[in-house]
């Protein structure tokens, strides 16, 4: 998900045991990136983003390689998270590094997501602006819970809770949507997402792309 401003915030059911992904955040995202490489990523159009990625099935060195490229990626692209199909790998695997609203950075990775279903009296909207660094340049009002809790396993095949708010609740059903193959355009009007096609044509991305055939 692409960096941007204009979110609100929101409290949800405390219940389940959350991973802690504050403690220590800049020491582990940046031992992530040093072991990375950066890769170009995939943008609206390549068939990687618009079908639903196959599970992770094997928690091995190669996932692990996948995770810190990721965080490389995300890094060179200046993203607060980021979906194994946005550098073109087929993989229910994300990778995250956002603030919340009260200004806490969050770092971790998520295989196998799922997002628990809030019940209607839960769901608390914000319609803040979302941006995606596969739709560069280009942003556009979305209304989402402000409260988000996705269930999965880490990079070692563990389970793992992850709690958001805000914010940071956003980007977990942002990258979540995309293993399944949405874009958040796919959640707009017609006429909104002519024109965010139009506003990533009128600008020229700040990172390194891969070009549709």
């Amino acid at each position: 998900m692409a960096q941007q401003q204009g979110t609100g915030s929101g409290a949800g059911p405390v219940d389940g045991e959350f991973i802690d992904d504050v403690t220590d955040a800049a020491a582990r995202e940046e031992a992530y990136r040093a072991r990375g490489t950066a890769r170009p990523i995939t943008v609206v159009g390549n068939p990687v983003l618009h079908r639903e990625c196959k599970d992770v099935t094997s928690f091995d060195d190669e996932l692990a390689t996948l995770v810190d490229d990721m965080f490389a990626s995300q890094r060179a692209a200046e993203g607060v998270g980021l979906a194994a199909n946005q550098i073109g790998v087929d993989l229910k695997v994300f990778v995250y590094d956002c603030m919340d609203d009260e200004g806490v950075r969050h770092v971790g990775v998520v295989c196998n997501p799922v997002l628990d279903q809030l019940a209607a009296e839960e769901r608390v909207l914000d319609d803040g602006n979302e941006g995606c660094l596969s739709v560069p340049g280009a942003y556009a009002p979305l209304a989402r819970p402000d409260y988000a809790v996705v269930r999965g396993q880490d990079a070692q095949g563990k389970p793992v809770v992850v709690r958001g708010t805000g914010y940071f609740a956003r980007c977990l059903q942002h990258e979540t949507d995309h293993l399944y193959g949405y874009l958040y355009i796919d959640r707009l009007s017609k006429r909104e997402r002519k024109d965010v096609l139009r506003q990533m044509e009128e600008n020229e991305p700040r990172y390194e792309v891969v070009p549709n055939d």
